[in-house]
């Protein structure tokens, strides 16, 4: 599909999502998320596609919503009965549902949705001149995508509290301490590194268990009680005794080889995950 607002490609079983506005330094705007939302709804369904990443192109991710000539859509409240979605959710409503992992590679400014969209991703790999920013409350605004949920969770309360709060701005040093991102990197090599950690998901995980393990532990981890992840672990360990998976992880392990895992998503997702029959 042509798309006005992002780049989407797939090599080598990853599919790149590129914002691509660099003269407005990748405002987000209701096009791109749009984009964004079908381009991440076909990197789930296609099997050729193992791990997304997501980056931006030129000098920025993304400095937030881009205000110019009312291009960002505002709704109001009657609106939500006939169902209206806030754009940056419809973005990071798919990530959180999406069966595959997502490596965010962030150069420049990431400021405002810059920063929330990224917080569904699994690996957030920043480069050493990369800024993020919850700036919701210095622009009299209030903060979007679900990120009031993902954030505490990904750095803690009492920092999610300073950053949203304050508003300000979070050098790459800062965010790297605080585990908003995973590492830091020289400009240039920041994709480099993205693809690097893509191939070694795509050349040694299994499919089925990776969409597993990404949405139990942010599905279990919300409970009050670990009561319903000890059922859903029974229930995972005693499947495996009919998992192909299984056999061929041991046997390659035994045998020192790279594993060959034969279970696809469409077919061999367990049945019983209390999940599935949820709505994302």
């Amino acid at each position: 599909m042509s798309y006005q607002h992002i780049r989407s490609s797939v090599a080598n079983r990853v599919a790149t999502l590129e914002l691509n506005r660099p003269e407005a330094r990748n405002g987000f705007t209701v096009t791109m998320a749009d984009e964004l939302a079908d381009a991440l709804g076909a990197a789930d369904a296609n099997e050729d596609v193992r791990v997304v990443v997501l980056t931006g192109a030129g000098k920025d991710f993304c400095v937030g919503a881009d205000l110019s000539g009312r291009s960002f859509e505002v709704s109001n409240l009657e609106h939500l009965e006939r169902g209206w979605v806030e754009p940056a959710t419809r973005v990071t409503r798919k990530m959180f549902a999406l069966r595959k992992p997502i490596i965010a590679a962030v150069r420049g400014a990431a400021v405002g949705v810059g920063s929330t969209m990224i917080l569904p991703a699994d690996f957030r790999l920043a480069a050493k001149n990369s800024r993020f920013g919850f700036v919701f409350s210095r622009r009299g605004i209030y903060p979007e995508a679900g990120s009031c949920w993902f954030l505490p969770r990904l750095v803690g309360m009492g920092r999610a509290l300073d950053w949203m709060v304050s508003g300000r701005l979070i050098q790459a040093d800062e965010a790297l301490g605080a585990g908003l991102v995973q590492s830091l990197h020289e400009p240039d090599a920041l994709l480099d590194a993205a693809y690097a950690l893509a191939r070694d998901l795509v050349e040694n995980t299994a499919p089925v268990s990776v969409a597993v393990i990404r949405q139990a532990l942010y599905r279990m981890s919300a409970l009050p009680s670990p009561e319903p992840a000890f059922a859903l672990d029974s229930q995972l360990i005693a499947s495996c005794a009919q998992n192909a998976d299984a056999e061929e992880g041991v046997m390659s392990f035994l045998q020192k080889r790279p594993a060959k895992f034969p279970r696809t998503l469409e077919q061999d997702l367990p049945t019983f995950l209390p999940w599935r029959e949820q709505k994302s």
